[in-house]
């Protein structure tokens, strides 16, 4: 029988956007596995639920299959089922619309500085962090 890490799966499949992304959650106990706690080595098989919390929300999935390197989302999509609930889906939707509008520069200004960057970085990560909805 197959069986890969829990961390190497999270990112084969491209439910994390880099492995030590998926180490750090199974370390801050946002991963289960089969109702248990889940450290970054612990093995996944067929058939395994794993839960997984990400920017305050619940999402649950069932394993499919196995994948031993990272491949596109369209490869990766049948080696897992989402088994998430329709409220905890919704929620996250109503969450998301809108959050992510794009930078608007004005006709000219160029490219913006690194201090420019840094500026709209911080203001980002404020309004996460101060949003009234958002909860982790």
């Amino acid at each position: 029988m197959e069986e890969i890490r829990i961390d190497k799966w999270l990112w084969t499949v491209r439910l994390t956007k880099s492995r030590s992304l998926a180490t750090k959650c199974c370390k801050e106990n946002k991963v289960k596995l089969n109702d248990k706690i889940a450290k970054p080595s612990t093995l996944v098989k067929v058939g395994d639920h794993i839960e997984f919390k990400r920017n305050g929300f619940n999402f649950s999935y069932v394993v499919k299959g196995i994948l031993k390197s990272r491949v596109s989302a369209t490869l990766a999509a049948p080696c897992y089922e989402d088994t998430t609930p329709l409220e905890e889906i919704n929620k996250f939707k109503s969450w998301f619309i809108g959050k992510a509008a794009a930078e608007r520069r004005e006709k000219g200004e160029g490219r913006p500085t690194k201090r420019d960057r840094r500026t709209i970085e911080n203001h980002k990560i404020n309004y996460i962090l101060f949003d009234d909805d958002y909860e982790d």
